[in-house]
């Protein structure tokens, strides 16, 4: 599929939000409408991390700055290559979404929330994933919303995927339309 032209080709999305909050799903569905690469940023947590989620601790900003160098990394690897890649990531804090935007202008927040009891409901059903809903209450404390000073916008996810990703297209072609 060709990129959207009314999207510039090398644009990094990502999906953000707590788990559970639908990113994965809006995420992948926007790599299928858009064509671009994907990438599941739970995959590149180190297996130190995924055990400690797994055992129900909450990860700590020690354990979350190698991942999210991580990302990083491959949000310059796309922008170097001159592709447009989607990667999901919770990037709860400010000070999180502003390494992985640090040198990469490309990058772009889709922050995905929904209610806290649509969540919990969709993490006591969700099954084989190391996160546990008992985490849920730890990663809502941490979040900090998006500012208007960082690029991307927030919505919801309480909807089908289909309109969350219709949304969200809207959306990126009016904040990087004019860039095309």
């Amino acid at each position: 599929m060709e990129p959207t032209p009314s999207i510039p080709a090398t644009t990094s999305i990502v999906v953000m939000g707590v788990s559970g909050s639908g990113k994965t799903s809006v995420a992948a569905d926007l790599a299928r409408q858009l064509g671009w690469d994907y990438v599941e940023g739970d995959d590149l947590h180190p297996a130190a991390n995924v055990a400690k989620m797994a055992a129900g601790h909450p990860l700590d900003d020690e354990d979350r700055w190698p991942w999210l160098r991580r990302i990083a990394e491959v949000i310059g690897e796309h922008e170097a290559a001159g592709t447009g890649l989607i990667v999901t990531s919770s990037a709860l804090k400010r000070a999180y979404r502003d390494l992985l935007r640090a040198g990469h202008p490309s990058v772009w927040f889709a922050h995905v929330e929904a209610p806290e009891a649509v969540i919990a409901d969709r993490l006591q059903k969700r099954i084989g994933h190391y996160m546990p809903a008992s985490l849920l209450g730890s990663q809502l404390a941490t979040l900090e919303p998006l500012t208007e000073e960082e690029p991307g916008r927030v919505v919801s996810g309480e909807g089908s995927v289909e309109e969350t990703t219709t949304e969200l297209l809207a959306d990126l072609r009016a904040d990087r339309g004019s860039a095309t």
